[in-house]
């Protein structure tokens, strides 16, 4: 990586970026600086300065500075809701399975998430977790939602908890591997297949 201090580097950094911000654009000036100089001593002017773009322009785009992190699966997830509301899919398990494969499916290949495969480097530590379980819970919450609905129980029962926690853990867990594979990984949607598959066999029967 080229040295920040370095000003010709800098020069050929901000040409290379398009004029207009975008969430990508900012993303990517993030996982720079997380690289450079660590997730704590990085602050969102510092982000906004890299990408070009003013503090209240990040700000339209992320609400905190941990958000950038986790702007691919934000996208992949962002869906699954409304895919489960139009699935006409019989068994609640398998709906939810066909949208978390959707959801992978549609996954940029090129857009690996830094925080994950770079979290030691970044040095973001419980940051990263704590973002995380922040975001599976809230799909958690959907899901059961869901289940509970086409079940007819609350969505703090049992069966929705159930299939929810473990569908999404498992989908979760293929996903991390998927990073952690590098550049020979194969798509995304076939490694959160093979994670479902035997989950929601079990939980279908």
């Amino acid at each position: 990586m080229a040295d920040p201090e370095d000003p010709q580097a800098e020069r050929v950094r901000r040409a290379g970026r398009p004029r207009r911000s975008s969430a990508v654009v900012l993303a990517d000036a993030a996982a720079e600086l997380f690289l450079e100089q660590g997730y704590a001593g990085t602050t969102v002017d510092h982000i906004a300065q890299r990408a070009g773009v003013s503090r209240a322009t990040f700000f339209n785009y992320f609400t905190a500075k941990s958000d950038v992190m986790w702007l691919e699966l934000d996208e992949a997830v962002r869906e699954i809701p409304a895919l489960l509301r139009v699935s006409e899919e019989r068994s609640p398990v398998r709906a939810v399975e066909d949208a978390l494969l959707a959801a992978a499916r549609r996954h940029d290949p090129q857009r690996v998430p830094w925080s994950i495969a770079q979290a030691e480097v970044m040095r973001i530590g419980p940051e990263l977790v704590q973002s995380a379980a922040a975001r599976i819970m809230g799909q958690h919450s959907a899901v059961a939602a869901f289940v509970a609905d086409r079940t007819g129980e609350r969505p703090s029962g049992l069966w929705p908890q159930t299939v929810s926690g473990a569908m999404l853990g498992a989908a979760a867990a293929a996903f991390g591997v998927w990073v952690a594979d590098g550049v020979g990984r194969g798509p995304l949607v076939e490694y959160v297949a093979a994670a479902l598959t035997p989950v929601a066999a079990g939980l279908d029967a």
